[in-house]
């Protein structure tokens, strides 16, 4: 067997496993970046910092459903390790490579030397060490195995040396990989029992007025077609979390919205009026039942989840189905029978919705500074039907999650809890799907952590698409302070705690070479969304939006 370098074998095994971008922070594996450019078409993406590549590699991953890898030096380990959170919470398959210590010198005070490993234990289901260069094709193997396999998620490999210099040993053993795990799902396990499918399907046949909820579960199985042929197989109506968005289009005569706390309120009344929930691919958190309070508790369930544990976590199940979700669904669909008609549940549906949009006519409205609530409708009509749409935390996906309806076709990516996840995140799902539009929505706070990443896009020619709903603040902590100070807040308080100075996006992203565009009125906003899409480069959309404008907050019941 004939002797290569770890470093040509890491290069080649990435290859072999379809990664297209690392997104890496000098100086880690650098006998491995050579390997790269001398061995593989991979491009190596070096942003401003180690937690904006774990980003990047995690709406690579999302939008491929694909590994995204990220990498960083032992100093910089623990600042990638931060960028993890989001994909362990999203349920992303990203992989972090680090440098860490090196056997020989542990505990010698090393320079810039921490152990690092105990830190990435909570954001990852693998985290582990290599300490010998034989090891790097298994170790790098079951990576690959463990981030895309049952419910998906982040792993960690750390390379002894401060740079992972580990890359540079020889080694024997053959640069193998193994197909099936470089996409999600690798597997989709069918349940056990047919009589669990069947008692779903009765149980829903039989419900008055059933709810199907499809979760992150129902994204990532690619369940979303089975699940709206047997909503409309059985006439029920269908709601979604914020990770499962677009398992059905926002304008479909079934679709409620997203239920939960960033949500839309017609999705909520309905799933607390129905007397059977479905829950398809979705862990009942916090976020998807506003604190557990939709449906109301006792309500009876259906839980369909890949991982046992999440069936019945939080609502004791009428059923549990444990299988992939698109499996399960299938299934259930084989057994659903003749179809059926619920002329006033689902007409009771139809009529949340139109209550809904009646409430909220901010949608159309022309005033200035804008109002959010009118871009993401124009986003809906205008936003390209083959779209990948990334969203930040915070008003961004309150606003997005209620505001905004999927279309067909369109992919919905949302930080599962970070702000400023969406920009770079965006920049990796472009990565990841150069033969699609991106369009980024975020707020200005948001957009302020990692607004050097328009130089990244601007040096890569990134041609992502950023919308910044820029009001000059973090006014989603406004109803918080004013609690905290017993009514309303100071005008001191307001301006320090959350207020920021009005900056120009569009001026500073040409600054750096982007498109930068500013909107101060409502009718100019389709046409520059227009004009970004058609340029072929990074753009930068910079909406000057109120900053009264506050998101409405979850509707119970």
């Amino acid at each position: 067997m004939s002797q290569r370098s770890g470093a040509e074998t890491l290069a080649l095994m990435l290859e072999q496993y379809g990664v297209t971008h690392v997104f890496q922070v000098p100086a880690v594996l650098r006998r491995t970046m050579v390997e790269i450019e001398k061995h593989t078409g991979i491009k190596r993406v070096r942003p401003h910092g180690e937690k904006p590549a774990a980003y990047m590699a995690d709406g690579y991953a999302r939008a491929s459903r694909r590994p995204g890898v990220c990498m960083a030096q032992v100093v910089g380990a623990l600042n990638l390790c931060a960028g993890l959170r989001d994909a362990a919470l999203a349920h992303s398959p990203v992989i972090a490579l680090t440098g860490g210590r090196d056997p020989s010198t542990k505990f010698r005070r090393v320079y810039q030397e921490v152990d690092d490993v105990p830190a990435f234990e909570t954001v990852t289901k693998w985290n582990a060490t290599i300490d010998d260069p034989e090891r790097i094709p298994d170790m790098v193997r079951q990576a690959f195995r463990v981030a895309t396999s049952g419910s998906p998620g982040p792993v960690h490999l750390q390379f002894a040396g401060s740079e992972g210099q580990l890359d540079a040993g020889e080694i024997a053993a053959e640069a193998r990989t193994e197909s099936r795990y470089a996409s999600v799902p690798p597997h989709r396990p069918a349940p056990s029992e047919a009589a669990d499918v069947a008692r779903a399907v009765e149980l829903l046949r039989t419900a008055q007025r059933p709810v199907l909820v499809a979760g992150g579960g129902a994204r990532w199985s690619g369940a979303g077609p089975a699940l709206v042929e047997l909503a409309e197989r059985l006439d029920i109506p269908v709601a979604t979390t914020l990770n499962g968005k677009d398992s059905i289009a926002g304008g479909h005569r079934l679709c409620v919205g997203v239920v939960g706390t960033y949500s839309r309120a017609s999705a909520n009344r309905i799933v607390s009026a129905a007397d059977l929930v479905c829950y398809v691919g979705s862990e009942t958190g916090s976020m998807s039942t506003h604190f557990w309070q939709v449906p109301p508790p006792g309500t009876a369930t259906i839980g369909i989840d890949l991982d046992p544990e999440a069936i019945g976590r939080n609502y004791p199940p009428a059923a549990g189905i444990c299988g992939d979700a698109a499996t399960v669904v299938g299934l259930m669909l084989a057994r659903a029978g003749e179809p059926l008609s619920r002329p006033e549940w689902t007409a009771a549906a139809r009529g949340a919705v139109a209550d809904w949009r009646a409430e909220h006519p901010e949608l159309l409205s022309d005033a200035v500074p804008v109002r959010p609530e009118r871009i993401c409708a124009d986003l809906t009509e205008h936003t390209p039907s083959d779209a990948v749409v990334v969203v930040d935390t915070g008003h961004a996906g309150m606003w997005m999650g209620g505001m905004f309806d999927v279309q067909q076709g369109q992919d919905y990516l949302r930080s599962a809890g970070h702000l400023g996840w969406a920009f770079p995140a965006a920049l990796g799902a472009k990565c990841a799907r150069p033969d699609r539009p991106v369009v980024c929505f975020t707020g200005d706070s948001g957009f302020w952590y990692h607004v050097a990443e328009i130089e990244t896009a601007v040096r890569w020619n990134i041609a992502a698409v950023t919308v910044v709903n820029n009001n000059a603040s973090g006014n989603q902590s406004k109803r918080g302070f004013d609690r905290a100070y017993g009514g309303v807040q100071t005008e001191r308080g307001a301006s320090e705690l959350w207020k920021f100075k009005m900056v120009d996006f569009a001026a500073l992203a040409e600054q750096i070479g982007a498109l930068g565009l500013r909107v101060t009125r409502p009718r100019d906003f389709v046409p520059a969304l227009a004009q970004a899409l058609e340029s072929g480069r990074p753009a930068v959309i910079d909406v000057v939006t109120d900053i009264d404008a506050l998101a409405p907050l979850a509707v119970v019941g």
